[in-house]
């Protein structure tokens, strides 16, 4: 089901482009993520603010979702971020809020993280803690999809992580290819967890939207719902940029649905990405 899963959100994403779920460098986990909202100097209404005040960041840009016949985009040397401050301002206007994403979505609580990192341990299990001297910034904003009409509640998450460097990036993508492989069954905190995981890297002629793409697909559950839900995650790289996007489903939602919404979000995020490093 997982490999089958894969194959559709491949397809899918190039055609196109919680409990709280964070990632940052996770897979949506909830680990203590309101912990640190406030550090890394980050205030959930300005990071809405910010992205809203973005040029065409909004879905009146036709531009959106028109690919190439390959990735050539090369970003501006004096655009890419080399401090703090400066990866912060790129990882807020890159970020989606439920306006700039889909009708219907709203913020989750806590709508915002920023300044952590978290790590899969060797037990399998999420941890958050301080950024890695290889990252600048990261970003993650949770929004959800409201429960109606006999559907549940899907949960969504995208991070946003600026990188010291190309290498950087690109070494994160090849740890995370692995993750799934050592630990099929995560355990994301909160009474959240992930099982039969599976990841599967893009072939790089495939890629129309970003330097490299990774897909996952499996199931998730709570201790509050045990019944598996389908689960996809995609990580994209674009120079020292990397952006992560989970979709938790739900009851009455096929994967067809989850694909489709974790499509769009990528497809989003990355042209808002590549905006920043013009």
């Amino acid at each position: 089901m997982a490999a089958a899963t894969l194959a559709v959100l491949a397809v899918t994403a190039c055609g196109s482009g919680d409990s709280d779920g964070g990632d940052a460098g996770g897979k949506g986990g909830s680990v203590d993520a309101g912990e640190r909202e406030a550090e890394g100097d980050t205030d959930e209404g300005d990071d809405a603010d910010q992205v809203d005040d973005g040029e065409g960041d909004g879905p009146d840009d036709d531009t959106v979702g028109e690919l190439p016949d390959s990735y050539d985009f090369t970003p501006d040397p004096d655009r890419v971020p080399q401090d703090a401050e400066r990866a912060r301002e790129l990882t807020t206007n890159a970020q989606l809020t439920p306006e700039t994403w889909q009708e219907g979505m709203v913020a989750a609580e806590p709508f915002a993280t920023a300044g952590t990192f978290t790590l899969l341990g060797d037990d399998c299990v999420w941890d958050r803690g301080e950024l890695p001297d290889t990252v600048l910034d990261s970003l993650t904003h949770r929004i959800n999809i409201p429960a109606a009409d006999g559907k549940g509640l899907v949960q969504t998450a995208i991070t946003v992580t600026v990188h010291t460097s190309d290498e950087d990036a690109v070494a994160e993508m090849d740890a995370v290819v692995q993750e799934s492989f050592r630990c099929p069954d995560q355990e994301l905190g909160g009474g959240q967890r992930l099982s039969g995981l599976l990841s599967m890297p893009m072939p790089e002629d495939d890629v129309l939207n970003a330097d490299a793409s990774m897909f996952e697909a499996g199931q998730f559950s709570t201790d509050a719902d045990p019944t598996p839900h389908d689960f996809v995650w995609s990580k994209s790289r674009i120079g020292p940029v990397t952006a992560a996007v989970s979709v938790k489903g739900a009851e009455g939602y096929d994967v067809v649905e989850l694909l489709q919404v974790a499509a769009e979000g990528a497809a989003w995020v990355l042209y808002n990405i590549e905006r920043e490093l013009s």
